[in-house]
């Protein structure tokens, strides 16, 4: 069973400039791959897609190597780190 994530809502008082809605894309089941936030409900984890394009792999590499993944699943990805980065707590600078 897939669930959808909701650990990572959307929160209506924050912007979302523009960003695309991740929640169809990405989905975290506890059951697999560890819950780690995964695509689509595939073996294939958010973080792999985006260490993969960190590391300068092209889309086109990706999708050759993964052909289930799409380029709608790369902006999903993107979009839900950016996300979660929102969302981290920083500390003020020490005065």
């Amino acid at each position: 069973m897939t669930a959808n994530t909701s650990a990572l809502a959307p929160n209506p008082a924050e912007p979302k400039l523009g960003a695309m809605d991740y929640h169809d894309y990405i989905t975290i089941d506890p059951n697999k791959r560890g819950g780690k936030p995964c695509v689509r409900g595939l073996r294939i984890t958010v973080y792999e897609v985006l260490d993969y394009l960190a590391s300068d792999m092209t889309e086109d590499e990706i999708l050759a190597d993964f052909p289930d993944l799409t380029r709608e699943d790369f902006k999903a990805c993107i979009a839900f780190a950016a996300e979660r980065e929102r969302r981290l707590v920083t500390v003020p600078p020490a005065a």
